[in-house]
Formats: structure tokens, C-alpha cells, sequence
């Protein structure tokens, strides 16, 4: 997995979205992170020393790539501004769900 800043993982996001686009899918998954890349100690050893601040560790997938970011607290609003940024502009093939009505909303109004 390829550890990213935050503005290249935007932009090999944009690239693995137009890939997947076509024919296949991808993920992305958000997850707490406390900068800790042991595991956690067996019982009887001294625990990991618990973060001041917690990051977000955010992770795409799609078929064999597969890459990372990690995004510290003060840059959490210039990343999401970012990644609705994307959103927008990547999201456009999605199909609206047709409502249906019940007897009774149908039959009242």
C-alpha cells in the first residue's frame, strides 16, 4: 500500500475513479488512526503510549492498486473540501432510485 499526502491521493484517486469507471469498482474506507504501527503488547509489557490527537487514516482500493493517506487534525477541512470536490465531479454515473408511492400516502394526497 503507497502512504500518500493528502493532494496526491486526491489526484491518483481521480485517476483509479475514470480507470474504474469503465468496468470495475473501488472502495474507500476511513478509519481512526493513532499513528501506532505495532501491535498492541502482550500482557505484562508497558502499553503503547495513548496519542494527544487522533488522524484519519484514509485508504482506496481498487483491483490491484491500492494506496493511503494519512490526514492530521488541523488538515481535516482543507481534505474534505477536497474529497467533496471529487465527489462531485467523479459521482456523476449514479442511477436514481425510482419512489414508490404505498396504497395509503396514494389514496390520502
Amino acid at each position: 500500500m503507497v502512504l500518500l499526502d493528502n493532494s496526491n491521493f486526491i489526484l491518483r484517486l481521480e485517476k483509479i475513479a475514470s480507470a474504474a469507471k469503465k468496468d470495475s469498482s473501488f472502495t474507500i474506507t476511513f478509519k481512526r488512526y493513532d499513528g501506532h504501527d505495532k501491535p498492541v503488547p502482550r500482557a505484562g509489557k508497558p502499553p503503547l503510549p495513548k496519542p494527544d490527537t487522533y488522524m484519519c487514516l484514509i485508504r482506496a482500493q481498487s483491483k490491484s492498486q491500492k494506496i493511503s493517506t494519512v490526514v492530521r487534525q488541523e488538515d481535516v477541512p482543507t481534505m474534505m473540501g477536497m474529497y467533496s470536490q471529487f465527489m462531485k465531479s467523479k459521482m456523476d454515473g449514479l442511477k436514481r432510485v425510482k419512489k414508490v408511492k404505498s396504497k395509503a400516502k396514494a389514496a390520502k394526497g
